[in-house]
């Protein structure tokens, strides 16, 4: 059974590319565009995976993974963060919240993937 991915990034472009992607290598995908939605869609879809971007309209990435790391139902799921935050401190407050791998954009197909197959 394929494993199931949920993608929670608010740009267009980028969440069509992380879905095609991962679709291209067998994951079931399943996009959030608003931040907002991404607990309830966690809950309601099950995911192995969560790809989460962290700096979005309305609501902060990092205060999403935190939410789902204290929540008995997703606390168990990893996080893959995916930022344009690439300094070293960024890393680790996202880290600290409970994000099991970090990717920064522009991300490499090939890393994304790899870091994607090393979660699950």
């Amino acid at each position: 059974m394929a494993k199931r991915v949920l993608v929670v990034e608010d740009n267009e472009l980028n969440l069509k590319l992380f879905c095609d992607l991962l679709r291209a290598h067998e994951y079931v995908a399943e996009p959030v565009s608003d931040g907002r939605e991404a607990v309830d869609r966690a809950r309601a879809f099950a995911p192995d995976l969560v790809v989460m971007d962290i700096q979005m309209p309305h609501v902060n990435g990092v205060d999403l993974i935190r939410e789902m790391k204290g929540d008995g139902a997703l606390k168990a799921i990893p996080v893959m963060a995916v930022t344009a935050y690439a300094g070293h401190e960024d890393e680790e407050r996202i880290r600290g919240a409970g994000a099991n791998a970090f990717v920064t954009k522009p991300i490499s197909l090939a890393r994304f993937i790899e870091e994607v197959r090393g979660l699950l």
